[in-house]
């Protein structure tokens, strides 16, 4: 797989304010490592190398057990692995980033929003959106993750 356009250098601006949604988001008071798994499940479901490379690796640096890991796409058989919050966050992402397909129902929002205050749900809803279009870029344009580019050398 080889890159078709460099997006980051293709329109650095749009790029930067990408980047400025993403720090928003990290300084948004939602746990790190909750974040990180949201993106990773969703990079999941999207089928993106670069952010599973990515997101993979940021989440062994936090300490994040490969069980947990390798649970992550089955996290509904999982039991006690992963918390109450953890499964809200990932049913949440699950639907919205797949909202063609479920309509955002309402008892995913009643769900969530069980779990979450508004202004973490509206946070984590914009850490989903972000994610996906991450996701959009990187299948779009052929990013290779970290793990292929390390391969050819």
């Amino acid at each position: 797989m080889s890159l078709r356009i460099d997006y980051t250098n293709a329109s650095p601006a749009g790029i930067k304010a990408l980047g400025q949604v993403y720090g928003y988001v990290a300084q948004s008071g939602l746990d790190t490592r909750l974040i990180d798994l949201v993106y990773l499940r969703i990079s999941q479901i999207n089928g993106c190398a670069y952010c599973l490379d990515m997101h993979t690796r940021a989440l062994v640096k936090e300490g994040v057990a490969v069980e947990k890991l390798a649970l992550l796409q089955a996290w509904r058989e999982a039991g006690k692995v992963f918390d109450e919050r953890e499964k809200a966050a990932l049913a949440w992402a699950e639907s919205v980033t797949q909202v063609a397909r479920t309509g955002v129902p309402d008892h995913d929002f009643d769900a969530a929003h069980e779990v979450f205050s508004e202004k973490e749900l509206v946070d984590l809803t914009i850490a989903i959106g972000l994610m996906n279009a991450y996701n959009r870029l990187a299948i779009s344009f052929r990013n290779p993750p970290e793990a292929a580019r390390a391969a050819e050398h």
